[in-house]
């Protein structure tokens, strides 16, 4: 990962992730539902199809993880950094520390991945608070990572990389508190903010650190280098708030587009219940066979 494809892959990533969730946020909000995602039916009420039993969302994530993993300790093709002490030297020294840290953090939002296999497919009911909790794991440890990331660095690094760690931590204190207060919509938005802040300030790290655009590296070395960097991280705080004002926008159009459509064709709009009783998924389906048999 330090390089400007390892900072790419999980930049890019993180922010269609966090583009995604924008989305769903700004659906809930429109629909007014108790939760972000409504939980999902019990096991044998899903069907057999295998759409209905793979959760996408925590395949997508599987699969990113380990193609960071695999590109920390093979890429570019011909290495390997499967090893963690050089035996050969007397003093046994640690090696690819950076690696290793990297291959963690992705480690770590791999788990939170297969917490949410497991509790979607393989239990009878879905386990939203465990799902929460591996997510926050995930970025709680990707915040002490960027800590002990930082000891080595020079004052240029160090900066973006503090500047890093703040929405970082604030997604993963959010999260926290979803293990046990899943229904507040605020921390939605903050959740997402943070999230779209994350993203785009990992992407304006690749550029810093290897592609500045005006073709001269940042000199750590520079007071007034440095300080832009605090000023072009408050810029991504509003470039974050504007993507998912945005996107709220949009959403809100598409959401009262549909409405009339559906206001126009006679049929009534009924939201599907967000709460984690099944009794309310029963009688909404026993409400809807009743007015199929009185068709």
């Amino acid at each position: 990962m330090g390089t400007f494809k390892g900072h790419l892959l999980p930049a890019v990533f993180f922010f269609f992730f966090s583009l995604y969730y924008s989305v769903l946020v700004s659906l809930a909000l429109l629909r007014g539902q108790r939760f972000l995602k409504p939980p999902i039916p019990p096991k044998e009420k899903r069907g057999h199809r295998w759409w209905n039993l793979v959760p996408v969302e925590a395949m997508v994530k599987v699969f990113m993880c380990l193609t960071g993993i695999i590109a920390e300790f093979f890429y570019p093709p011909g290495v390997n950094r499967l090893r963690i002490i050089d035996w050969d030297d007397p003093r046994r020294p640690f090696l690819f520390s950076n690696n290793w840290q990297h291959v963690t953090m992705y480690g770590f939002f791999l788990l939170s991945g297969m917490v949410d296999i497991v509790s979607q497919s393989c239990q009878a009911r879905q386990n939203m608070k465990l799902e929460r909790a591996a997510e926050a794991l995930s970025f709680c440890t990707l915040a002490l990572l960027m800590v002990a990331h930082i000891e080595t660095k020079n004052t240029l690094e160090i900066r973006v990389h503090v500047l890093f760690i703040v929405p970082t931590l604030l997604v993963g204190l959010v999260l926290i508190i979803e293990v046990w207060v899943p229904d507040q919509p605020s921390l939605w938005v903050l959740k997402t903010w943070m999230g779209l802040v994350f993203s785009t300030w990992l992407l304006q790290i690749c550029i810093v650190l290897y592609v500045p655009p005006s073709g001269q590296p940042w000199r750590s070395e520079n007071h007034m280098d440095i300080s832009f960097l605090t000023i072009f991280f408050c810029w991504h705080l509003g470039l974050g708030a504007a993507i998912l004002a945005t996107v709220y926008g949009i959403c809100s159009l598409w959401h009262h587009h549909c409405s009339s459509w559906t206001e126009a064709s006679g049929v009534e709009y009924q939201p599907c219940p967000t709460g984690y009783r099944s009794e309310e998924l029963e009688k909404l389906h026993a409400g809807a066979e009743l007015q199929d048999g009185s068709v």
